[in-house]
Parts: structure tokens; C-alpha cells; sequence
């Protein structure tokens, strides 16, 4: 077929696999080089936004989890602090130490999920983690007892592993049993060695390069100096401290023509969040095993190849697989007063507005409120992998770019099909690095226009 304007050649991978949510790849070539990259989101909107109008903040708090079963945890906490910041709650410790432990069930369950399930059988040549237990069987077994002990800790702090209703504005319906937390403790300290040899199979893969190039990187600053997944402040890679207050500023949402999800730059620039971000900008922080990972782990590469964030999610495993026992025991410390300290307060005032941000597993992760009478009047949510869709595309159109250039002179029509197909392979690699969640990012239609 001769090449023309109107009909350039393609490169299209439908439905990508092993990804949650739905997306294209469709990589325009013309006169052999790559005129147009587009990661396409189909999926329908799901109206969020507006779901929660009219609805008080507890019952609101309940309805923005079902945005994603994955990160059930993420979008209630973010919605949380949201409501806590604007109706002047002052919560304690304890009920900070608990919410703390919830959300480290979601890292544990989501990122095992992805690193070792979804993303590792690519780097070994194989379509799926059920092929890979010809040779990797204790490697899939023992990611898959990581994910089991996610879901655990979710079901204990939150009443359910998916969507749990137990933590709320001001507090916590119930606390776990004493022997629950024992378990917990118990459990992540005998889970510590898997991790460490689940990341030295991460760090022992092969990382291809053709997707390389410079990236931005955005995290939230977590107090004090230790490594975490909450903040009030935005860490930027350009030396910049933004207060989230201005996550508009950051963010810039807009819409594109080939997307149902919305898109963000800074500063004229795709940005990058997620567990590649609060390495690049965090991981000095991180102490035992971990610490001693991620100087084992760490490059320059970081900085360019988003194939890392594989591994960065490992490395966050281990860190909070670490951390749990701690704190465990400062819960334990106070075992006697657990309930008293982390019940449900009331609000200091029935209106007012603000953003409350949370590192989800995919990364910073917005919810913004507007409360009238304590009835929920106004809302914006922006989701990590919106922020990440343009670098997504940037690394594709790179990656696209490069592949086509090795193959010399030949012309793209002339390639063969494992030629093709092992493009196709890098492309998607690229995707899934990203830990995508394109059915969290379609929350929201404008009908207005």
C-alpha cells in the first residue's frame, strides 16, 4: 500500500493489556517517521464531581472511593483531609498513626499487583504472571502473599479491603483488636525478606533506553524528614516548595480531543508523579533495608527512564513493610485509650472550603471541597494519572522515534511481524510503567458548552 498524507502507516495496540481501565495506543508514521502519538482514553466519564453535590461530607466521603477499587484507600483519604482542613477539625496522633497504617495496606496491595503481575512479564519476555510460573513460580507466589497482606490491613483498619466505611471525617468508627495490630506487626516484619529479593529482581532486569528523555517530578512533601505519603506541600524536581492550597497553579488541567481524561502541564511542561517522583525527590530520606535499596538501586537514569518506577514500587514496599511494626507499637503504646483517641469528632464549623492531598500509588492525588451549611455545595478532584498522561505520550512518541531509527534503512512497511511486535512491546512497557489508573482519571464532563 503506497504511503500518502491522507492514510499514513499506523501503529495501533487496542485495549491495552494488563493496565486499569481502558486506552489506545495509536502511533501516526509518515515517510518513516513518526508524525503523531496519541494515547486515546475511551472509557466514559464518570461524573464524580457533581455525584457528590448536595450531599453531606460523610456521605461524600462514602460515594468518591467507587471512583477505583484500587485505590479505594487513596481517594478516601484525600477526601478526608479535604473536609478536615476546611470544616476545622483537629484530629490526634493515634488517629494519624491508624489512617497511616490503612494507606500503607494500599501501597503493599497495589504496588505488589502491579510490579510483580502486571509490569515484571514484560521485562521477561512472557504474556502474563500465570506464564511466568514455569520458571519465576516462588517469585509470583510470594508477590501475591505481598498483595494478600495489602488487602489484609485494609480489611482490619477500614472494615472491608475495597471500599471501606470505617475511617471518616473526624475519626474511626471502631479500632482493630490488639490482636489484630500484633498480627499485622507480626506479618510485615516475616514479609521483609520476600521484599528485599523481589527488589533485586527488579534491579537485576534489563531496562530498555529507547524511551529516555528528561522528566519533571512532583510528590508531596511529607513533615519532618522522614519518608511518607501525606503532606500539605508539593516538592517540585525545579527546587520549587509549592503549598497545595495552589494545586490549580500546578495542575492546569485541560481537554484534549482524543482523550474522555483530562490532561496537566507545568509550566507549559508535562510533570511526573507516582513512586518514580518520591524517589527522584524523597529517597535520601529513606532509612534500613530500604535506604540501603535504594542506594543500591538508585541513577541517573531515574531522572529519564519511567521503566524505574517498577522498581521504585518495590522499594516502597519494603519501606513500609518496615515502618509498619513502628507504627504498630505506638498504637500498642496507647492500646488502652485507642478508641477514646481516634473517635469521630465533630466539626468546629458547618462551612468552609479546601484541598486535601494524599500520595496514592500512583501519585499525588487532589480533593478539593466546598461545604454550605455542612452540605457539600462544590468539588474538584485531580487524579495522578491525569497528571501523568502527557509525560505518558512524550516517553511514547520518544520511544516510537527511537525504535524507527534503529531500524535503518529499511521502511516501517518493510519491517517484519516480531519487528513490529517487539515495538509494540517496548510501547506498551512505557504504559505500564506508569501503573495507569484511566478509570480513576475520566471523573468529570462539562456540560455547560
Amino acid at each position: 500500500m503506497k504511503e500518502t498524507k491522507a492514510n499514513p502507516y499506523e501503529i495501533r495496540i487496542p485495549q491495552i493489556a494488563r493496565i486499569e481501565g481502558h486506552g489506545n495506543i495509536v502511533v501516526e508514521i509518515q515517510k518513516d517517521k513518526v508524525k503523531s502519538v496519541k494515547l486515546n482514553i475511551p472509557e466514559g466519564p464518570r461524573l464524580f464531581e457533581t455525584l457528590v453535590i448536595g450531599k453531606t461530607p460523610a456521605e461524600a466521603t462514602s460515594i468518591v472511593p467507587r471512583i477505583c477499587a484500587i485505590c479505594s484507600v487513596s481517594h478516601r483519604y484525600a477526601a478526608i483531609r479535604a473536609f478536615e482542613r476546611a470544616l476545622g477539625y483537629k484530629v490526634t496522633k493515634e488517629t494519624h498513626l491508624l489512617r497511616t497504617l490503612m494507606h500503607y495496606g494500599e501501597m503493599i496491595e497495589s504496588h505488589a499487583l502491579h510490579a510483580f503481575v502486571l509490569a515484571l512479564p514484560d521485562f521477561l519476555n512472557y504474556p502474563s504472571a500465570i506464564a511466568m510460573t514455569d520458571r519465576f513460580a516462588p517469585q509470583v507466589l510470594k508477590a501475591l502473599k505481598l498483595k494478600k497482606f495489602g488487602n489484609y490491613i485494609m480489611e482490619i483498619t477500614t472494615a472491608r479491603y475495597t471500599h471501606g466505611e470505617n475511617p471518616t471525617v473526624g475519626g474511626f468508627g471502631k479500632v482493630p483488636e490488639i490482636s489484630e495490630l500484633i498480627e499485622i506487626k507480626t506479618q510485615a516484619e516475616k514479609l521483609i525478606p520476600d521484599a528485599e529479593e523481589l527488589v533485586e529482581l527488579m534491579r537485576s532486569l534489563e531496562y530498555p533506553t529507547a524511551m529516555e528523555d528528561g522528566m519533571v517530578f512532583m510528590c508531596l512533601k511529607p513533615p519532618g524528614d522522614k519518608y511518607g505519603f501525606v503532606g500539605d506541600k508539593v516538592l517540585i524536581s525545579t527546587g520549587e516548595e509549592v503549598p497545595i492550597d495552589r494545586y490549580l497553579e500546578l495542575t492546569n488541567e485541560r481537554v484534549v480531543e482524543h482523550s474522555t481524561a483530562k490532561r496537566c502541564r507545568y509550566k507549559e511542561r508535562p510533570y511526573v508523579v507516582g513512586a518514580i517522583a518520591r524517589m527522584n525527590l524523597l529517597g535520601e530520606r529513606l532509612r534500613g533495608k530500604a535506604g540501603e535499596a535504594f542506594r543500591r538501586c538508585y541513577s541517573l537514569s531515574w531522572i529519564r527512564n519511567p521503566l524505574y518506577n517498577n522498581l521504585a514500587q518495590a522499594i516502597e514496599i519494603l519501606f513500609v513493610l518496615e515502618d509498619i511494626p513502628e507504627i504498630v507499637n505506638e498504637l500498642l503504646a496507647h492500646k488502652d485509650t485507642l478508641a477514646q483517641k481516634t473517635k469521630i469528632l465533630k466539626a468546629q464549623t458547618l462551612s468552609g472550603k479546601n484541598v486535601g492531598a494524599v500520595e496514592a500509588p500512583r501519585g499525588t492525588l487532589y480533593h478539593y471541597y466546598e461545604v454550605t451549611r455542612g452540605i457539600v455545595s462544590g468539588a474538584n478532584l485531580v487524579i495522578p494519572t491525569t497528571q501523568n498522561l502527557d509525560a505518558i505520550e512524550t516517553h511514547l512518541r520518544i520511544a516510537a522515534t527511537n525504535l524507527l531509527n534503529t531500524t535503518h534503512d529499511r521502511p516501517f512497511s518493510k519491517l517484519s511481524p516480531e519487528e513490529r511486535a517487539d515495538i509494540e512491546r517496548i510501547l506498551e512497557m512505557v504504559v505500564r510503567a506508569y501503573d495507569p489508573c484511566i478509570s480513576c482519571s475520566v471523573h468529570l464532563v462539562d456540560f455547560s458548552s
